[in-house]
């Protein structure tokens, strides 16, 4: 069996990789690597806002409870909040309906110069809409290639795209369910509609399966990120978004033509 997280670069099997891997790494070591990755990331966002030349959207799918909110909180602990962007996209209103599938997303992307999230996202078009039989069959399936498509474009203009599917234990969210169940303070996480999904679980498994192995392309891999131990998901994630953030080798502009015999009075 299959450890270690991986970029999705062939056909995979999900049942070949483990949720609960994490390497054999010390939790409180770990903790504190995340902790200074966090660091570098801010700092690396003041540069990528001083040029404002790229974005970048960090695009997160994963089985209910499987730490989406909970991997922004730690990557972006010391981030500026005024330079993200944050969309959750839910039941597609009305207008949404009107268009295609890919309309609200482009909206949602970033400017440049900040950092993007997706909450779940344009995928949702080839899970929950699969799973629940909300199109046909033909019609989820040729949303692949569009899906690869629109990310191509993003990235040939300046949108640096990390994709994390969050990878949980059918056991793990049972833990993390009744968690919620028990402490008054996590009460308002909880919903039928959770309940309604897990019954699923076997068909969204597959349905991530294949989005993995459709859609993981040259511009834009899937990260797969093992799930069931939190702090080992965000040392993952965060090593990803500083790893991208340092290959766009970026230096602080020069001042500007004309104001270098400037005198402040």
């Amino acid at each position: 069996m299959k450890n270690q997280p991986t970029f999705i670069a062939g056909k995979i099997k999900l049942k070949d990789f483990d949720p609960g891997y994490c390497a054999g790494l010390d939790k409180r070591k770990t903790k504190e690597l995340t902790a200074q990755l966090g660091e570098r990331i801010g700092k690396l966002q003041e540069l990528l806002y001083a040029n404002s030349n790229h974005a970048v959207l960090l695009l997160f799918q994963g089985m209910d409870a499987s730490g989406k909110d909970g991997s922004v909180r730690s990557v972006f602990k010391e981030v500026n909040p005024a330079g993200v962007q944050v969309a959750n996209f839910k039941v597609p209103s009305e207008e949404e309906r009107a268009h295609d599938f890919l309309w609200r997303i482009h909206k949602a992307v970033p400017r440049f110069g900040n950092f993007g999230v997706f909450n779940r996202s344009h995928y949702e078009a080839v899970l929950a809409e699969r799973v629940l039989e909300i199109v046909p069959k033909k019609i989820w399936r040729q949303r692949y290639g569009q899906i690869v498509e629109f990310e191509r474009m993003l990235v040939e203009n300046r949108v640096v795209l990390l994709k994390f599917y969050l990878h949980i234990s059918r056991a793990e969210q049972a833990k993390r369910f009744e968690e919620r169940l028990s402490n008054p303070e996590k009460y308002w996480k909880f919903s039928k509609a959770d309940m309604a999904t897990r019954q699923h679980w076997d068909d969204y498994i597959d349905a991530y399966e294949d989005m993995l192995n459709q859609t993981s392309h040259p511009e834009a891999r899937w990260h797969l990120v093992p799930a069931d131990h939190n702090w080992y998901r965000d040392y993952v994630v965060a090593t990803a978004v500083a790893e991208a953030l340092e290959g766009l080798h970026m230096k602080w502009p020069k001042l500007a033509k004309g104001l270098g015999n400037v005198r402040i009075k």
